[in-house]
């Protein structure tokens, strides 16, 4: 049976680490559209094509190989989106999985962005199989082995213990979704209750779940999702949850641009991670690099598009915070 060890850091040091390892604090989405996935990768697997899924599957996992060998110079962290994997059935729950193992082999934090959220008994479930173990016969296994994930509050607090719980016995992280990034979030999300937007009361009942599992550098294990499409609303928030780790999406191909993400941050110039996935994945069909590479040369679009990205959240640092590389 495996041991849970005590003397893994707070998953806050661990993300903190990471960030200053590479000086970079941004995340690679790898949300993969088959129809953008290069042909050149499709070609390997051609013969599996009337096995459908499988060839689906092998052909998605061979592009995240090279995606993260390109990007793991560069960044330190990733973000599996599960749909794109649950799509094509098991054999794609199966590239989630040998995705998750090969970043890990490459030394990468892994978020797995599967918005969990369920009664207490289904939500349990659901912990042990992405942050947890599952004991069968005396023995453990990690069935995702993701280093944190993304969670739904929707259901109330005694929906999320089972995830606090897990997270913190496995030293682990929690993001709970709290201001998304999609055009239609404040249909729900600001809504007015007892004088506040409904965002604004999970974002006080975030910084009160993390209270507890405060890592050294005084961030929490339990972060919050907060879209950089709405950076009017970000300034609130972080006042709100000084000690909550931001999981930003929304740059890139929904819009936000370095400038909307630099309230993310607390003055220390810590608490935010910032994702792109689409601006990076497929950066050889968006411009520059689509006139400069175009898709026989995608590994140097992803490549210089990572770059670029990094430079952009760097410059953002250096002048709103004062950081120096």
């Amino acid at each position: 049976m495996s041991a849970v060890s005590d003397n893994r850091e707070n998953f806050a040091d661990q993300l903190i680490t990471a960030i200053r390892k590479k000086n970079s604090c941004m995340i690679v989405g790898l949300d993969p559209y088959f129809k953008s996935i290069p042909d050149i990768i499709k070609q390997k697997f051609s013969t599996l094509k009337k096995q459908s899924f499988e060839y689906e599957a092998r052909v998605i996992l061979e592009f995240n190989i090279q995606v993260i060998d390109l990007i793991a110079p560069h960044v330190s962290i990733v973000k599996p989106q599960i749909a794109f994997y649950e799509l094509y059935g098991w054999w794609g729950v199966w590239a989630y999985a040998e995705t998750i193992k090969y970043a890990k082999q490459k030394g990468l934090i892994v978020i797995g962005d599967v918005k969990r959220g369920d009664v207490p008994s289904t939500a349990e479930a659901y912990a042990n199989a992405h942050i947890g173990e599952v004991c069968t016969d005396h023995v453990a296994e990690a069935p995702f082995g993701t280093d944190a994930i993304t969670i739904n509050p929707f259901l109330g607090t005694d929906s999320l213990l089972p995830f606090f719980q897990t997270a913190k016995k496995y030293h682990k992280g929690i993001f709970v979704l709290v201001k998304t990034s999609n055009p239609d979030s404040g249909e729900f999300q600001d809504l007015i209750c007892e004088g506040k937007k409904l965002h604004e009361i999970i974002a006080e009942r975030t910084y009160t779940w993390g209270k507890d599992v405060l890592g050294k550098h005084g961030y929490s294990a339990v972060g919050a999702v907060v879209g950089a499409t709405f950076s009017h609303e970000i300034t609130k928030l972080r006042k709100i949850m000084p000690t909550a780790y931001f999981l930003v999406p929304g740059y890139g191909a929904q819009g936000a641009t370095a400038k909307d993400i630099a309230c993310c941050f607390n003055p220390d110039g810590l608490g935010a991670i910032i994702n792109a996935s689409r601006s990076i994945l497929y950066a050889y069909n968006l411009s520059p690099w689509k006139e400069k590479y175009g898709i026989d040369s995608w590994r140097d679009a992803t490549r210089e598009a990572v770059v670029k990205m990094n430079e952009e959240i760097r410059n953002i640092l250096k002048t709103n915070h004062g950081y120096k590389e």
